[in-house]
């Protein structure tokens, strides 16, 4: 039973702490001049891709995580509500107008209405003040009417109000209605039935409705209070409001609590039980008290629709802000839990606040504990302060002078003298001594005067201090107690540099931050060397700042580059948790950096305005990835134009991402581009990073950058995709975006160019070739007319050598001709001297016969005589003498022959001799005859030619 006790208390215990969450939540308000809106917000809902779309008084409001846009109805009304589907279709509502947006072919969201759809009679409505979704139909809720709508938004039913509907809820997949008179009624079947109980609320305003376990529902009323309803049952609901609070929405919260938003008290959020967990107002965060409308997005964050503004209140995070808001001023330095009470040490003093589940204290500033705080601490049971002023101790609300100097940085007990206190001041070491439950200044310690803020005690008893910009030294105290012998340890003795060094207790061992890692002290060489066990967990040049473990073995750290947790698991090791500590990065003290240990996995981080509260939950998920995305495309030059406003209109639903087959084509000298980028992360509008790149024109992505748009100049002709992805502080890469475009080319690189440069190129070439060919002719002509020349000039001079060869030949001819006609005439003189002396001989011989008387002698001579005129009458010698002439007459015999076939053999003797220019003797001698008979032969043969009288017989022989 004793066991059982204990568990029982220790749950409660836990469950208490739970409760017990200090501070505010991160939040961000939102001006109608940041958002260019009415002041009042009446809904939000939220898409699939994480953007915000907001109900106000002058339209629909979308948020991207870092620009809001606004679209108006056509009779720019206020919108009362707003509801997205599964298919991301965007309705509202709003006076005498009800619809939904579509996007048009720039991207921009365009207003489709409904009210074509109803009734003539029906169409003139004054408000439609609420969108359901239940089952798959759309309900549309005026005060006199509910119009149920298919999902092809065709209407398929209207419900008539007997009484004037109040006010419209959805629960259980249902929708609940508030009739005045008739109090609560739920669709069942196609008919508004009473539910139990629910008459009980006919003359009242219930502003929200929200089932719990058990067939329970609470009904918040606007001035009545909340009500418990079950079967046979209605209770009050037990919650401590402030007097006269007036609801005016009640939401439910993923994580089982209520939030309440007030019309004058701000907000509230509660748990199922009633207890109160939060609450915001103007003096507490908030800058409205009035809230009109409450939302929860996918991450967790809770949005809250003021009568003026926007606030967001990022509950998901395990953070809360404890600074003046909570009541808390100045810079914070340290925390410390003692007795249910939280200290702070700020630079403006001490302040309390009573940790309670019950009671919401407030924190209250401690009398006379004014100054620069710089340390709380508990040894043994005394609560003691080191301050610039001095130490002091704390007892509940009462702060005591401990006496001794000023700047005091740290207390410590000192080790094997639990009566003995330790104390790092801004000029070496001091001790003071407990005593009866209080302490008292002792003395300073002498042998070292160096500022102490940090320092630590080994196993050994040996006090370790880090200066800042020094090194670090090894003090030993000596027996009294009074001094210390001091060893200096800088590069020489293995740390990295003299720099930033500090000393920390961890796993109850003494270890020293460097600005390049861990480091710890190794007796046996007198020397620092790297930690190896912190290797596996941070970079080489780790520097950190502020260091400290829970009673977990969680080791908690800032670091000049993060911020996080090792986190001790079962086997010894360490898990590192750091990404979602860049939240808090910037907030953080940047003077004196410090963690403030509260209980187990929860601390305090000092930060420049109070303190960041943080408790370890090891199944917290970080945060919602959310896609990035393209949400304007713009064409710049003299006045920019846009071309894309990043909605799509995509098989009937509403898509922040172009379809593939959509190209957008841009005309050349218009391909000046200006992109910008947009992750819905809320309140990390100045955190969250970009890369763009343009495939087409860029190898890669460019460097991660904050800078949310991109221009591109001058480009060319062509397919281009634009691809753009967004990193969170958690170093979360968001899915990518794309945007494909076509750069038309230049008229004079279109195809059309191109075919008319075609046409252009073959008719220059044509003609550039009919000139090169006319010119070529012209050439050819001149080179043939050159070489005409130059050939009739090697003509003529082949004529020339011709006629000289023909001349020479001729001359050769005549030489020959000459040497034939004198050998001819030679032969022809010596057949003439031979006849000549044969006619001689024969004359003399028949001067013989006639003188001789001797008969025989007459008759031998007689024959010799016969015998010389055969071989006179011979014509061998006759035949050798023509064939001779032709040769060097040109067949002058056969020419001759051939023109006057009818000359006898002696005319063309005749004939022949006249051509040897032979004289009429020498032809009388070659003929046998006398000169008269050659003359009387000539005369023969002129007539049988038929040469005339005036004509030479022998030029016209010899041109023959």
């Amino acid at each position: 039973m004793i066991f059982r006790l204990i568990i029982v208390l220790l749950i409660g215990s836990i469950s208490v702490a739970q409760a017990q969450v200090p501070g505010l939540p991160f939040s961000k308000y939102y001006s109608s001049n940041d958002y260019q809106g009415g002041i009042q917000n009446f809904a939000f809902t939220q898409s699939t891709s994480g953007m915000i779309y907001v109900a106000n008084n002058f339209g629909l409001l979308e948020y991207d995580g870092t620009e809001w846009r606004r679209y108006s109805l056509p009779n720019s009304t206020k919108i009362r509500d707003v509801a997205i589907d599964e298919f991301g279709t965007i309705y509202v509502s709003g006076q005498a107008e009800f619809g939904y947006f579509k996007a048009n072919s720039q991207g921009r969201l365009q207003y489709q209405s409904l009210l074509e759809k109803l009734p003539t009679e029906k169409r003139n409505l004054e408000e439609i003040w609420k969108i359901l979704f239940i089952r798959d139909k759309v309900v549309f809720c005026t005060l006199e009417e509910i119009f149920i709508f298919n999902k092809k938004l065709d209407l398929e039913e209207i419900l008539e109000a007997e009484s004037e509907f109040e006010s419209f809820h959805f629960a259980n997949n249902n929708l609940v209605v508030n009739q005045r008179g008739k109090g609560l009624l739920s669709l069942e079947a196609g008919k508004l039935a009473s539910m139990d109980n629910s008459e009980l609320f006919g003359d009242k305003v219930v502003v929200s409705f929200i089932s719990l376990a058990g067939n329970r529902h609470l009904v918040f009323t606007q001035n009545e209070g909340i009500f418990e309803i079950s079967p046979g049952l209605v209770k009050p609901w037990s919650i401590n409001l402030p007097s006269e609070t007036q609801i005016n929405r009640a939401l439910r919260l993923r994580n089982g609590n209520i939030a309440l938003g007030t019309q004058r008290h701000g907000i509230f959020i509660v748990d199922q039980n009633g207890r109160i967990l939060l609450r915001m107002n103007k003096e507490k965060g908030l800058r409205n008290n009035s809230i009109l409308s409450l939302f929860e997005d996918t991450v967790g964050n809770l949005w809250i629709g003021h009568n003026n503004g926007i606030t967001l209140l990022e509950l998901s995070l395990p953070f809360r802000l404890i600074d003046q808001f909570s009541g808390l001023p100045g810079t914070g330095y340290d925390a410390y839990l003692k007795d249910d009470k939280l200290y702070f040490g700020t630079n403006y003093g001490l302040f309390s606040k009573e940790e309670s589940s019950d009671v919401e204290s407030e924190i209250e500033p401690i009398p006379g504990g004014t100054g620069q705080v710089y340390q709380i601490s508990q040894i043994q049971n005394l609560l003691l302060s080191a301050q610039n002023n001095g130490a002091f101790s704390v007892n509940n609300r009462n702060i005591s002078s401990l006496g001794g100097p000023n700047g005091i940085w740290n207390f410590q007990s000192l080790k094997d003298h639990p009566n003995l206190i330790l104390s790092g001041s801004y000029n070496g070491l001091l001790l003071f001594e407990l005593t009866n439950g209080s302490a008292r200044f002792l003395r300073k310690i002498k042998g070292f005067d160096e500022s102490s803020r940090l320092i630590e005690q080994d196993s050994n008893g040996d006090i370790w201090m880090a200066h800042g910009y020094k090194g670090v030294y090894r003090l030993r105290l000596n027996e009294a107690l009074d001094s210390v012998e001091s060893k200096y340890y800088g590069i020489e003795s293995g740390l990295p540099t003299t720099l930033l060094n500090s000393v920390w207790k961890l796993n109850n061992q003494v270890v020293f931050s460097t600005e390049y890692g861990i480091y710890r002290y190794n007796p046996d060489s007198d020397r620092f060397e790297k930690d190896p066990n912190f290797e596996p967990y941070f970079d080489y040049d780790f520097l950190a700042t502020s260091m400290v473990e829970d009673p977990a073995g969680n080791i908690f750290y800032i670091g000049s580059d993060e911020v996080g947790v090792l986190e001790k698991q079962i086997n010894g090791t360490y898990q590192k948790n750091h990404q979602i500590f860049n939240k808090i990065r910037p907030f953080l003290n940047d003077d004196l950096q410090n963690i403030s240990l509260i209980r187990p996995n929860e601390v305090l981080f000092a930060a420049n305005e109070g303190f960041i509260w943080y408790k370890l939950e090891r199944n917290y998920r970080v945060s919602t990835v959310f896609p990035t995305m393209i949400r304007s495309v713009y064409l710049t030059g003299i006045s920019d134009s846009i071309i894309s406003e990043g909605n799509y209109w995509l098989n009937d639903t509403l898509n922040s991402n172009e379809a593939k087959e959509e190209i957008t084509t841009v005309p050349y000298e218009m391909a000046h581009f200006r992109f910008e980028a947009s992750n819905p992360i809320p309140n990390n509008e100045n955190t969250t990073q970009y890369q763009f790149w343009l495939e087409g024109f860029e190898d890669d992505f460019s460097e991660w950058s904050t800078r949310r748009d991109r221009s591109y100049t001058n480009l060319r002709e062509g397919n281009y995709t634009l691809h753009v992805r967004s990193k969170n502080i958690y170093d979360q890469v968001g899915q990518e975006d794309q945007f494909t475009f076509k750069v038309l080319p230049p008229w004079y690189r279109s195809p059309l160019a191109y075919l008319i440069y075609a046409i252009l190129t073959i008719t220059l070439l044509y003609l550039l070739f009919r000139i090169a060919d006319r010119k070529l002719k012209k050439t050819t002509a001149k080179i043939q007319a050159a070489q005409s020349k130059v050939i009739e000039q090697k003509e003529s001079d082949l004529q020339d050598s011709q006629k000289e060869i023909e001349r020479l030949k001729t001359e050769k001819l005549k030489s020959e001709i000459q040497g034939k006609n004198k050998e001819l005439a030679s032969a022809t003189m010596h057949l003439i001297n031979k006849n000549g002396f044969i006619v001689q001989t024969k004359s003399h011989l028949n001067s013989i016969i006639k003188k001789s008387k001797n008969q025989e002698v007459k008759n031998e001579i007689k024959k010799i005589i016969s015998s010389i005129e055969k071989n006179i009458a011979g014509d061998k010698d006759w035949e050798q003498f023509e064939m001779h002439f032709d040769e060097v007459h040109g067949d002058f015999m056969s020419r001759f022959k051939s023109r006057f076939p009818d000359l006898s053999p002696q005319e063309i003797k005749l004939s022949a001799y006249l051509r040897m220019n032979l004289s009429s003797k020498e032809i009388a001698n070659l003929m046998n005859i006398t000169i008269r008979g050659v003359e009387i032969a000539r005369y023969r043969l002129r007539k049988k030619i038929q040469l005339e009288r005036s004509e030479n017989l022998q030029e016209f022989i010899l041109k023959f």
